[in-house]
């Protein structure tokens, strides 16, 4: 084989590969929603805010790789790679995250490889979201291919967090200086605060609706 032709080769697989992934986010956005529909339904109450996906760049699956001491290759990639395909499910309230969880969990053809709770357990800087590896079938003319996709479930305070927290370890590469990191930290207190304040108005607010319609 020459080195043309192998090339050719490795630019076909990565093809066929990445379709795969994106075929895969596809097909549980699809699941979502239509869970969330249905959740609507019966109970009248949308868990979900919003839902949003993303495919990892070539460039950052080498440098993941790299970093984990391994050899640039689409078996490796495949492999030990979980977050090439991610999906981020934002809710409203903390209450609101594990019963998704469960809802896919649940689902026939979605296997769950692993879960990381950082809602129970959260990171030293203060992160936290709900975090599952999962496979899905992606059916092709070859057969029916199982793909893995990363689930994040979190909160809007904790995306919102989060999204500034991901700025500043982008901007100091990792390492912030230790008084920002300190104030990262205050802040994901204030969030838990938040989270906890806004759901316990909600209850009223919800409490308040139901008293109102008994009265009528």
């Amino acid at each position: 084989m020459t080195r043309e032709t192998e090339s050719f080769d490795q630019i076909d697989q990565w093809t066929s590969t990445m379709f795969l992934y994106s075929s895969a986010l596809k097909s549980i956005n699809t699941k979502i929603e239509i869970l969330n529909n249905e959740f609507v339904q019966l109970y009248h109450y949308n868990p979900i805010e919003h839902i949003t996906s993303r495919l990892k760049t070539p460039e950052s699956i080498v440098k993941k790789l790299r970093h984990d001491g391994r050899e640039v290759t689409i078996e490796n990639m495949v492999e030990h790679l979980n977050d090439i395909a991610g999906i981020r499910i934002i809710c409203s309230f903390m209450s609101d995250i594990y019963p998704i969880a469960d809802m896919i969990a649940s689902q026939g053809d979605i296997t769950v490889l692993h879960v990381k709770d950082y809602i129970r357990y959260p990171k030293a800087n203060g992160y936290k979201s709900y975090h599952m590896v999962v496979t899905i079938p992606v059916y092709t003319r070859d057969g029916k291919i199982d793909t893995k996709i990363e689930i994040q479930i979190r909160t809007i305070a904790m995306d919102f967090w989060a999204s500034l927290e991901h700025k500043i370890a982008y901007k100091f590469e990792g390492n912030p200086p230790e008084n920002i990191e300190k104030e990262l930290k205050n802040c994901a207190d204030i969030v838990d605060m938040l989270d906890e304040k806004m759901f316990s108005l909600n209850q009223a607010i919800m409490k308040l609706g139901e008293e109102n319609s008994r009265e009528e």
